[in-house]
């Protein structure tokens, strides 16, 4: 880097320093791809050796994926101490190769590094000056100092007088379509969230632009980094609102580092499903009921049947009568054990057999003079054995108690649900057994999985015989290995007349524990197998837009969290699903009672002041006591009205206007406006999931939820309900416009002036 490039020589300072990290990271990425190039050569390895081989790939796959992940942003800041210790802050740590491994990068989340967050000049922490480093790929293109220490006179000519520059250029800058991280800019009041205690339910409360997103998303970064060997093996599961809303966030921690996440919505967390479909506001509210858990016990209790009247068996040449009577000592008998549906069967099958046992024994054994037994128990085990052997038997179990699976028994109880519900409610959740699944119907598909349980039988039986196999292929390895060192044994024992006491694999290991420490390992990520195990349990979990999600859909959550660790992040203010919860007190009181944490966020990073002051009008139309965040910025500019009677035209017109020369539009419209619309606007189009990284989308103001623009059109904000229309009105960076045809909501009308 010459001088003349670099005249300035803090800069220059900087630079220097950040070319020394790269040049580190670059040498780790080389050493990285070498072992795994390595590794992969020696595909003809024995079992141990490939084993070994996977395991190194997997290790050295995650650091090129940690590397990758911060390439091009690795330091953004430094803290000079009154010591006169520097440190350097970046997205991940890095050590000297030296024996001493001295910090050259220090980890954002180390204890060390939470000065540069937390430091005042009323509280210094130590510091005497912080400095944000602002880059360009690997290129360093400005510096920001904070002086807090204003005894020390020394100046470098990159003093920012408020402190506060860093910040509002990344709130001012253009969106991508993807969400940033915060990691420059993380605000005290977002640290003490960030770095709080991960045991016990936090709940993180914050009206529009707060932040709370991206702290819930920083902070499972922290717990990864803080807690690694725990949430390396459980995992950490961040719930989101929608499939939008997830691609929106998905590259905030690959951008910090961390890649073993799972993201899904409810509707992805019932493996084999992925429901995307909605229902109506009616059938979702039914739905999401607390009451369903009940109502699906008893659809599964009405699947336990009885005779009716009778079922005849024939068994060699008798014919054995089950009536309801006999039926229900067995069916009682088998629900006093309380196991689920499934699980349970095994137990039932044992007592209809010893029912049958006993009534053909009684039939051909029992003395006609004095009513006693001619069979020994001999006799009976085998009657019971032959019983086991008739079809007629097993027609009959699975008649009276059959093997159901979750979407067999949720699929019919919806398309004939009025024998459980209310005329009302089971004509609002009434469909064809043929409709797709849709995100209302995952919870009811997880609790009919506990309901059911699993008859694990035949898995066992799979899983004995494959280990089986596995043995005795394990016992050919060691017969070769004993073949062949006895051929070299005997070779050499012309030489060695006195003979050699020889090892072989034999001697040290038999085919059983051979078998076992040759099992094929699962390299799949925790995160990987989490996904596909319905009854896993998480180490930590988060949930965006707690709000929302319905009775039914938290239970299926605290299933998955038995420690009750979890992050909840969201805003009773804008509720708008029929099931929701909204109230904190009412989604926790039944799962820990009172035994949580509350925390609010008030300051709005996002929304500019003449636009926050119009949606929090509306809010106060209807709750006057309501308080909204306070905006940090003004740009200006009063979000506009227009009345119009083409709307389409009107709507293509002002996103001309709006659009801005770098960053993103919305247009929030009502879903059966979407095609009319998409038809006068180019590259947009209706029904799909939307690309948020086009420069013009169109969305309902559910998919919103959660999401930024630079500039936003409201289309009718009269068919709105009150929190609707404040998250459709409170997503814009810099400009918000209305469009509409018929009245505007009186509320937003006044506050538009």
């Amino acid at each position: 880097m010459s001088n003349t490039e670099f005249p300035d020589d803090e800069l220059r300072q900087e630079q220097e320093f950040i070319d020394g990290l790269y040049a580190r990271v670059d040498a780790l990425r080389g050493d990285a791809e070498t072992s795994v190039g390595d590794a992969l050569a020696q595909g003809n390895t024995p079992m141990q050796a490939r084993l070994e081989r996977d395991i190194l790939v997997a290790e050295r796959s995650g650091l090129l994926a940690a590397l990758n992940a911060v390439d091009g942003s690795l330091c953004f800041g430094r803290i000079d101490l009154t010591s006169g210790i520097t440190h350097h802050i970046g997205r991940i740590g890095l050590r000297t190769d030296d024996a001493e491994r001295t910090p050259v990068l220090i980890d954002w989340r180390a204890d060390v590094a939470r000065p540069f967050y937390l430091a005042t000049g009323h509280t210094p922490m130590g510091l005497r000056r912080r400095r944000h480093i602002a880059t360009e790929g690997r290129r360093v293109t400005d510096l920001h100092d904070e002086i807090l220490d204003l005894g020390d006179e020394t100046r470098t000519g990159h003093e920012d007088p408020t402190g506060d520059a860093v910040l509002l250029a990344a709130l001012n800058s253009a969106r991508t379509g993807r969400m940033s991280d915060i990691v420059r800019t993380i605000q005290a009041d977002q640290d003490r969230i960030i770095r709080a205690p991960h045991r016990g339910v936090l709940v993180v409360e914050g009206g529009p632009g707060t932040g709370k997103t991206a702290v819930a998303l920083h902070r499972a970064a922290y717990l990864l980094y803080e807690h690694r060997e725990l949430l390396a093996k459980r995992a950490v599961l961040i719930v989101g609102p929608n499939p939008a809303f997830l691609g929106y966030i998905g590259e905030v921690l690959p951008s910090l580092g961390e890649t073993g996440v799972l993201l899904a919505t409810v509707g992805e967390l019932y493996p084999g499903v992925k429901a995307t479909a909605t229902d109506t506001p009616e059938a979702a509210a039914v739905k999401g009921r607390a009451g369903m858990a009940d109502v699906l016990a008893e659809v599964v209790r009405s699947r336990q049947a009885l005779p009716d009247p009778v079922i005849a068996i024939e068994h060699d040449r008798e014919v054995l009568m089950l009536d309801d009577g006999l039926v229900n000592v067995a069916r009682e008998r088998t629900r006093a054990a309380k196991l689920p549906h499934n699980a349970a069967r095994e137990h039932f099958e044992g007592h209809i057999l010893n029912t049958l046992t006993e009534l053909y024994a009684e039939r051909i054994g029992t003395d006609p003079f004095d009513g006693s037994s001619l069979l020994d128990p001999s006799d009976i085990t085998q009657i019971r054995d032959d019983l086991a052997e008739n079809p007629e038997v097993w027609a009959a179990i699975d008649q009276l108690w059959p093997v159901l699976t979750p979407q067999r028994l949720v699929a019919d109880f919806l398309a004939a649900p009025e024998e459980f519900l209310p005329a009302e409610d089971a004509d609002a959740v009434r469909r064809p057994v043929t409709r797709r699944w849709t995100v209302a119907d995952v919870p009811l598909l997880d609790e009919a999985a506990e309901l059911l349980g699993e008859d694990d039988r035949l898995a066992r039986e799979r899983a004995e015989r494959e280990r089986e196999r596995q043995i005795a292929y394990a016992q050919g390895v060691l017969d070769v290995s004993y073949a062949s060192r006895t051929y070299e044994f005997e070779d050499k024992e012309e030489d060695d007349p006195e003979g050699s006491e020889v090892l072989s694999a034999h001697d040290i290991i038999d085919a059983e524990r051979f078998a076992e420490r040759h099992e094929e390992d699962d390299h799949r990520s925790a995160a990987e197998r989490a996904a596909a195990d319905r009854t896993w349990a998480f180490g930590h979990i988060i949930v965006d837009e707690a709000q929302e999600l319905s009775p039914m859909a938290w239970r299926l959550l605290m299933r998955r969290s038995p420690t009750r660790s979890m992050t909840l992040v969201g805003d009773p203010a804008q509720t708008a699903e029929a099931a929701g919860v909204g109230s904190w007190d009412a989604i926790l009181a039944p799962y820990v009672e009172d035994r949580w944490e509350h925390t609010r966020l008030g300051v709005n990073y996002r929304t500019p002041a003449e636009i926050m002051d119009v949606a929090a009008a509306v809010v106060r139309a209807e709750n006057p006591e309501f308080e909204p965040p306070g905006s940090v910025r003004s740009t200006g500019v009063r979000p506009w009205a227009r009345a119009t009677d083409d709307l389409p035209g009107a709507v293509a017109k002002a996103v001309g206007e709006l659009t801005p020369a770098e960053g993103r539009l919305a247009v929030i419209a009502p879903r059966d406006l979407h095609r009319s619309l998409a038809a006068r606007l180019d590259g947009v189009t209706a029904g799909a999931e939307p690309d948020l990284t086009r420069t013009v989308v169109l969305l309902d103001p559910r998919q919103a939820k959660g999401l930024e623009f630079d500039s936003v059109l409201v289309v009718e904000p009269g068919r709105y309900g009150t929190s609707d229309l404040y998250v459709a009105l409170t997503r814009a960076t810099q400009r918000l416009g209305v469009l509409h045809t018929g009245a505007l909501p009186a509320s937003l009308a006044e506050a538009l002036g």
